[in-house]
């Protein structure tokens, strides 16, 4: 659909990266971080219409994540998807989601926070944590327009770099509320037999 890296989040361009890890990706360097900030400035003018853009193309080159969000299951007309409020608010979210992230860019522990409670809430949404990569390759696709000579290599690069960091927090922080359940949930053991109980 006219952006190069759409739908690859899941292959090399969402991969690995050999500066400073932390929760096994990579975070960004401080050129990559200035880029973010400054680029940021020019998007948050038309964070709903990136809202929108960013999925309407999820849905587009991914469309069983649509199988997550209730009100757009079944909804097979995605210019229809442009004008639903509800997508609208959607896109909202996740875009002040972004905009907390790029914030808290230079304070490490409170984007680490952010995102692992992000993930953990994303385990009862039953969104699967494959889809997380998703969104910032659309997000890139759905602001390089916004961005049109300002738009580089080296800022994709770090976009890039940023969403697979924020990507890697919220997997742990599913994988964390995944084990959380499991340890709440009774054994077959301790359930009580039907046979037993009042009702």
């Amino acid at each position: 659909m006219g952006c190069a890296i759409s739908g690859l989040a899941a292959k090399a361009e969402f991969g690995d990266r050999t500066t400073e890890k932390a929760a096994g990706a990579a975070y960004p360097s401080e050129d990559q971080i200035q880029m973010i900030k400054e680029s940021w400035k020019v998007i948050q003018d038309d964070i709903a219409k990136v809202g929108i853009i960013m999925f309407v193309r999820l849905f587009e080159t991914h469309p069983e994540c649509k199988d997550v969000f209730f009100l757009f299951r079944d909804v097979e007309d995605l210019k229809r998807l442009r004008t639903s409020r509800e997508l609208r608010a959607h896109g909202l979210r996740v875009m002040s989601f972004i905009e907390k992230s790029v914030a808290r860019l230079d304070q490490l522990e409170r984007l680490e926070a952010l995102a692992l409670e992000l993930g953990k809430s994303h385990y009862h949404y039953n969104a699967p944590p494959k889809y997380y990569s998703y969104v910032g390759a659309e997000f890139i696709c759905a602001v390089q327009p916004i961005l049109k000579e300002r738009w580089t290599a080296e800022l994709e690069e770090a976009w890039k770099t940023m969403f697979q960091f924020v990507a890697s927090l919220m997997k742990q922080g599913h994988e964390k509320e995944s084990n959380r359940q499991r340890h709440l949930a009774p054994s077959p053991k301790e359930r009580p037999d039907k046979k037993n109980t009042a009702l």
